[in-house]
């Protein structure tokens, strides 16, 4: 299989995203790399021009040996681009991914070719279209026809090498002695306004932002509760954008507690820089925060558009941020969320781990399952540790530096070593549908921002009736029920089906564990609960007796608020019929969006601006969604929505004729 790809941020994301570690990764001369990496510096300081040359050292170093040559060898294809990028620095042009082939090997895709060229290789191709009324995108395009290139290709003595190469530049690039004053020039940024220009005209084409400030203009006409914002540079073009509906509003009250900031967007050049805020309803299923248009890829546009979209929602922040990539956005996260845990998405780093280990997933086809194993099953920090190690040891991996780099980072992506923090995760091996599913089966090159923004808007309205039919849905017990449990009967009663099927697997669990007292105490009773297996396991629980808490160390409550098998064994054996109180999370109920209850830290206080005009409005607005989202539902809710509506509207008018005496003292 072969495909073409702009991996700019590849290298950036696999390691200094993941390890914050600037190494030899951080010399890619790609422009999209460059101006991510240098906005992170601060030019009050003047250590701005140190860094520069630290970063042209580190490429001086790496290709010591001089140009490549034909038949050099590699490592690894990450090694590869790291020299062909740091040679490219070192010369003054640019490079990217031009061309990559992957073969299926024992029923693995594996990447056996990779192609660097530089970055005015080719022709722009100009499409066919038929005629439209329609204005597309325009693309820019700096290709002249350069041939300089590198391939390199695996061998199976897992070595890549260099089959293909060509040194030779139809199009000038810097003479040597200006090298380091280019190089330099490009390191503090000064190209960075261009580059962004393009961005716009790629998103844009000749209708510059009109488009995209008609649609937020309008929205917001059609309902008050629509909040946007736009950032914009000296020159006053688009910089970024945020919007949040209404509906995303309310929703954040109820289950903003985790939240994702999806950024599929980045995995390739073509796609339109278009990110959403996401997390899970109390179906365990997707809801939708707000958009953003990521335009310029730094450290202070990051920190603008979450602290613009904290805006929208109350300044109230989430329990959890989790996000796609590090370094800049880390920054910005830092900065804004400073309350918040801040994890790395374990699925883009496990997905990432096919690319960056293509040869030992081919030589090894379990390797992926064991892998996936040891991140997701194991329950404590010593136990993945040990089958963390135990991997390394069986295929030969000690040495590896990306998995190495991976462990180091533990701490920011292994559930293990997350779980006192809550994510909002009914399951560690199943994720909630995300953007990225939605960008491969709407996104097209032809298509314009505008129409896939509106082709979004229509998938959040799915989303939303598909939660709306999940909040009718009924199931008699007899269908769902697999014991005579109380406890079973009960979590059926007061939790959806997704959280409950759940609970339903955690207590079948707990019949196969036992649960023995260790330590009787005043207040609170120790209990260690073993299950026989292959190696034994134990787990440590404590019960409040007087509270009616419990804490298990495998800590799955606090990273999912269900319940564990540990805790419920526990249960059984002290014969606790009843769930209690302190033990059932609202946000997994069937009333989790009833009643006043707001998720999150407010960072304004929970009684500050109790009396304004703002915080008043935006309270009716949640109401009145509420109302509508109900009174959708059928003909005859519809109806008396309409009247309940519009007898409080009678009753508002009087009062606001009556004059502002009246109305205070009402």
């Amino acid at each position: 299989m072969e495909f073409s790809s702009s991996e700019d941020d590849e290298l950036v994301e696999d390691f200094i995203d993941v390890v914050d570690d600037t190494g030899t990764a951080a010399v890619d001369q790609s422009v999209a790399v460059m101006s991510s990496q240098i906005h992170c510096i601060d030019h009050s300081d003047g250590s701005m021009l140190a860094d520069g040359n630290d970063l042209l050292v580190a490429a001086d170093e790496l290709v010591k040996n001089g140009e490549p040559c034909l038949g050099m060898e590699f490592e690894s294809d990450a090694a590869a681009r790291a020299f062909y990028s740091a040679y490219a620095l070192r010369l003054g042009f640019g490079i990217r991914v031009a061309r990559s082939r992957t073969e299926r090997r024992k029923g693995i895709e594996v990447l056996v070719t990779k192609r660097f060229v530089c970055m005015k290789e080719g022709h722009h191709k100009k499409k066919d279209v038929e005629s439209s009324d329609k204005k597309r995108r325009k693309r820019l395009s700096i290709r002249d026809g350069c041939p300089a290139m590198m391939e390199v290709v695996w061998r199976r003595q897992e070595k890549w090498v260099i089959i293909k190469l060509v040194l030779e530049h139809t199009h000038d690039i810097v003479s040597p002695d200006k090298v380091r004053e280019v190089q330099l020039r490009r390191l503090c940024g000064k190209e960075h306004a261009d580059q962004l220009q393009e961005v716009r005209r790629n998103v844009f084409g000749d209708t510059d932002a009109c488009a995209l400030f008609t649609y937020l203009m309008r929205k917001q006409s059609e309902n008050s509760g629509f909040f946007y914002n736009i950032q914009v540079d000296s020159r006053n073009c688009l910089r970024s954008a945020v919007w949040v509906d209404a509906r995303s509003r309310m929703a954040y009250k109820y289950f903003g507690d985790a939240v994702y900031f999806d950024t599929t967007h980045s995995k390739n050049e073509h796609m339109l820089p278009f990110a959403a805020f996401t997390g899970v309803n109390h179906h365990g299923d997707s809801v939708v925060f707000g958009c953003a248009l990521v335009l310029d890829k730094t450290e202070s546009s990051y920190a603008w558009i979450f602290d613009t979209w904290l805006t929208a929602m109350d300044k109230r922040l989430p329990f959890s941020f989790t996000t796609d990539k590090g370094k800049t956005m880390t920054e910005a996260v830092a900065k804004v969320f400073p309350q918040c845990f801040h994890r790395l998405c374990r699925w883009r780093v496990l997905s990432r781990c096919k690319t960056k280990l293509s040869d030992v997933y081919m030589r090894f086809p379990g390797f992926h399952i064991e892998l996936k194993r040891c991140v997701n099953e194991c329950d404590t920090m010593p136990a993945f540790d040990m089958f963390w190690g135990s991997i390394l040891d069986r295929y030969g991996l000690r040495e590896n530096t990306w998995l190495g780099s991976l462990f180091e980072a533990r701490h920011k992506w292994v559930p293990a070593y997350l779980a006192s923090s809550f994510f909002a995760e009914l399951s560690l091996t199943r994720r909630a549908e995300t953007v990225s599913r939605f960008y491969k089966n709407n996104f097209t090159m032809r298509g314009s921002l505008l129409s896939f923004i509106t082709r979004f808007d229509q998938h959040i309205d799915r989303l939303y009736t598909n939660e709306a039919q999940k909040d009718l849905a009924s199931f008699p017990p007899e269908q769902l029920l697999k014991t005579n449990s109380i406890l079973e009967k009960q979590a059926e009663s007061i939790y959806t089906r997704a959280a409950f099927e759940i609970f339903q697997t955690e207590l079948i669990e707990s019949l196969h564990h036992y649960a023995v007292k260790v330590q009787d105490g005043p207040y609170e009773d120790k209990y260690y609960v073993e299950r026989h297996s292959d190696p034994p396991t134990r787990h440590t629980v404590v019960y409040n007796i007087a509270e009616k808490k419990a804490w298990c160390d495998c800590c799955r409550f606090a990273f999912s608020a269900i319940l564990c098998r540990h805790v419920l064994g526990v249960f059984i054996l002290a014969d606790v019929d009843m769930i209690p109180e302190p033990c059932i999370t609202k946000r997994w109920t069937k009333k989790a969006k009833t009643g006043p209850v707001f998720v999150g830290l407010n960072l304004e206080g929970e009684n500050q601006h109790t009396n304004s005009v703002t915080s008043r409005f935006n309270d009716l607005v949640r109401d009145a969604m509420k109302c509508a989202e109900k009174g959708t539902l059928s003909a005859g809710s519809f109806k008396v929505a309409k009247e309940v509506l519009r007898k409080a509207f009678r009753e508002i008018e009087k009062l606001t004729n009556a004059g502002p005496q009246q109305v205070g003292n009402r």
